[in-house]
């Protein structure tokens, strides 16, 4: 019986998942809204009282962005009070929306990628992926890779797609 030969891993082309990239922390979300009267309007006294007597221990090992989902007025240093709060506790958090921040977030795990590892690589970048915005995240990863690889293609190493070819 003749040997099964795995010729994707031989030819040297380095197969890349977005799923990889995938966050680690849990994503959450402070909403301002909590702490207006009526959902309307910010009373700074009541805010501050909100914010020292709130548990931010909650958001211990994860990402929060600060958000008000009202329609309303908020002074930027209730963000910033709230922030100030977080940050004190060395909890990751950023006065953005919550697609903004999943967004930074993956682009924080691409950038840990070791770019000597993919020198002069060929690189297939697969299609299908359980990721926030999967079009952001593979421009993300096309332009942190680009300088260093030989070539970047899209798909499966049975049916790829060129995206890029070094000349």
């Amino acid at each position: 019986m003749e040997e099964i030969v795995n010729k994707v891993k031989e030819s040297g082309l380095i197969q890349m998942d977005l799923a990889d990239f995938k966050p680690k922390k849990q994503l959450v979300t402070f909403d301002l809204k909590e702490a207006l009267w009526q959902e309307l309007i910010l009373k700074e006294k009541d805010f501050r009282a909100y914010v020292k007597d709130f548990d931010f221990s909650v958001y211990e090992g994860k990402v929060v962005a600060i958000i008000c989902s009202a329609d309303a007025i908020i002074p930027t240093w209730a963000y910033m009070l709230v922030s100030t709060e977080l940050s004190k506790r060395s909890i990751e958090n950023y006065a953005q929306s919550v697609d903004f921040v999943a967004k930074m977030m993956i682009v924080a795990e691409i950038q840990k990628l070791n770019l000597e590892e993919f020198h002069d690589g060929r690189v297939i970048i697969k299609g299908c992926s359980d990721i926030h915005d999967p079009a952001f995240a593979m421009t993300e990863l096309v332009k942190h890779l680009q300088p260093v690889v030989k070539s970047i293609m899209y798909g499966e190493p049975c049916s790829t797609v060129p995206v890029y070819k070094r000349r």
